[in-house]
């Protein structure tokens, strides 16, 4: 556990050194009592994106992110938006302004409407195909554009410093990264020691399910807590979760997250699982240790509520911990 400890520090290390900026001064104390006020932010900057482009950006005062929680942590590090998806509002609960116009949806982002904000800087995901198919038109249409990838906290914190650094509110990557870190910290120290149960992580959605490893957040989560997520062992999981695998791996809890519409996906899992005689047997449903985890923790990439993660799942797996970390 104390090299898993380890080695989170040192992605989390990593990501801050990776200076992408320069000419930023320290934050006030939080208790100084003087009011945030914002840096001068630098005059361009020049870095390379999650697809390996060099991004050169002269200016961001009209933003459009094509991503939700990626319009969420510009707004977490100050900025203001021009335009945004839909998940924005519908996943992300955002209290977009009358201005802010909504340009599609992460899988089908209207081109035409996002050129017609004439943006400055388009924040897209280097995950989503369609985006990732945007790039030329954005190009040949001279707007600076960035692909960014967050799968684990070390990613949305490196995200948010850069962020940071474009507005000047060295206060608010305080706030909403150091202080995270801070917490995450706390939990891994607490957990450090304990000896980790066998778990299987599952996404399910309306038409299937699958195991997740530390591709996924929660899997993440789950790794760096000590657990041995069996996903690593039956390799076979990852395409199509079988009744068979399940019982052959048998893990000492069963969590579950769902992607699309959770009733649908919960009706699969019923259907192909649950209504099994052998779900009953297994040691994680005998103990009560199957587990719903909340998507707006575990599905979308929960930024400033990082820290929450780590401490729903280590109470969850080290009970003795519940009530003892924050």
């Amino acid at each position: 556990m104390a090299v898993k400890m380890r080695r989170m520090k040192k992605i989390l290390g990593t990501a801050l050194a990776a200076v992408l900026l320069a000419g930023c001064t320290a934050a006030p104390p939080a208790d100084s009592g003087a009011a945030a006020e914002a840096e001068p932010p630098p005059a361009a900057i020049v870095f390379t994106d999650a697809l390996g482009h060099e991004v050169i950006l002269e200016s961001w005062d009209r933003v459009a992110s094509l991503y939700g929680s990626f319009a969420e942590t510009w707004l977490l590090a100050g900025g203001t938006l021009a335009g945004t998806t839909e998940d924005a509002v519908s996943e992300r609960g955002l209290e977009l302004g009358e201005d802010v116009a909504v340009v599609g949806t992460v899988k089908e982002p209207s081109l035409e409407e996002v050129l017609a904000l004439a943006p400055d800087f388009v924040i897209l995901s280097a995950d989503v195909t369609s985006q990732v198919k945007l790039h030329d038109a954005l190009a040949a249409a001279e707007i600076p554009h960035a692909y960014y990838r967050v799968d684990a906290f070390a990613d949305y914190l490196s995200m948010l410093e850069q962020f940071c650094r474009l507005t000047g509110r060295e206060d608010l990557y305080e706030e909403n990264g150091l202080a995270v870190q801070r917490q995450i910290d706390a939990v891994l120290a607490a957990a450090e020691d304990k000896t980790g149960p066998t778990a299987l992580l599952i996404r399910a959605y309306s038409t299937g399910a699958k195991a997740k490893g530390d591709d996924n957040l929660a899997g993440v989560i789950l790794r760096d807590l000590g657990a041995d997520n069996l996903a690593d062992r039956y390799e076979s999981m990852l395409e199509d979760v079988s009744m068979e695998a399940v019982i052959a791996a048998d893990p000492d809890f069963i969590f579950i997250t769902t992607m699309g519409a959770e009733d649908s996906a919960l009706a699969f899992m019923t259907e192909t699982f649950e209504n099994n005689p052998a779900w009953a047997g297994l040691s994680a449903v005998r103990s009560g240790r199957c587990v719903l985890l909340p998507k707006e923790l575990f599905h979308y990439k929960p930024n400033r509520r990082w820290g929450e993660s780590y401490v729903y799942l280590a109470e969850i797996l080290y009970p003795e911990l519940a009530g003892q970390i924050q």
